[in-house]
């Protein structure tokens, strides 16, 4: 496919924004760099003086979580449309052709900001935004969750001990810092418990076998049911309950 002149892309992405892209829209109703200094924190980036490829900017990735939220979308399927989609790619900052987050990084930036406790604050100050720019979103909440695959892990019986006792990558690899960062400590199985309940002679149910469904993490979220704001955010191993790392006064909100 070749551009039909320098100037083709240009004219495309115009033409997203009079057919009107909803992320233009978001964009001009929450000032994305007022989060820069909680994300700064919460994240913890070195600064840099000890070498290596830098982190990805923080508010861009943070404008990653929320699409990705917004459409209950895996890890590696996130990075497919970051690369797929041009209005995507403009909305978070992104060169066509430059460098975008693979599906780790995002796994773990999330990750970093469910462990120090930021991703719940920044809930909190982006529908703090959306109030003071006039969308008060009353319309009853629904707690959802939703399943996000993880790469399935290769480790030794020692390493899965390790991983189970809760200890972090960089315990489990120490002495090998590549390694320990494409490894995955958090994420867990989800199970099943299927089919037909069966009976012995005697009455008493027979044992139910439980089968591994998805390995990965639950991303739980409160959200407005009339417009679909997000109120409330977090991120667990798939084998937790929906829900169950919101707050108690959400979860009791989903019949609202």
């Amino acid at each position: 496919m070749h551009p039909r002149s320098l100037f083709s892309l240009a004219e495309h992405l115009d033409r997203l924004s009079k057919d009107g892209d909803p992320l233009e829209v978001l964009a001009g109703t929450v000032e994305f760099e007022y989060f820069r200094p909680l994300l700064t924190r919460g994240l913890d980036y070195s600064d840099g003086a000890k070498g290596g490829r830098p982190p990805s900017d923080p508010v861009a990735m943070f404008k990653v979580l929320v699409v990705q939220t917004q459409h209950n979308l895996s890890d590696a399927r996130m990075e497919f449309m970051i690369r797929d989609c041009l209005s995507w790619m403009r909305f978070f900052g992104f060169d066509l052709g430059g460098s975008m987050p693979d599906e780790n990084t995002i796994r773990h930036y999330r990750n970093r900001l469910t462990e120090s406790g930021t991703l719940e604050a920044l809930m909190q100050a982006f529908e703090q935004q959306l109030r003071e720019a006039g969308y008060l979103a009353m319309g009853g909440q629904i707690v959802d969750a939703t399943l996000v695959p993880a790469p399935k892990q290769r480790n030794t019986e020692e390493e899965k001990a390790a991983v189970k006792a809760g200890k972090s990558a960089k315990q489990i690899w120490r002495g090998r810092p590549n390694k320990a960062h494409q490894k995955d400590v958090g994420a867990r199985w989800t199970l099943k418990v299927g089919g037909k309940v069966r009976y012995r002679p005697d009455g008493t149910p027979l044992p139910q076998i439980a089968t591994p469904v998805v390995f990965g993490y639950k991303s739980h979220i409160s959200i407005d049911r009339r417009y679909g704001f997000i109120r409330k955010a977090s991120v667990t191993s798939a084998a937790d309950s929906d829900g169950r790392k919101l707050p108690p006064r959400d979860r009791h909100k989903q019949h609202c």
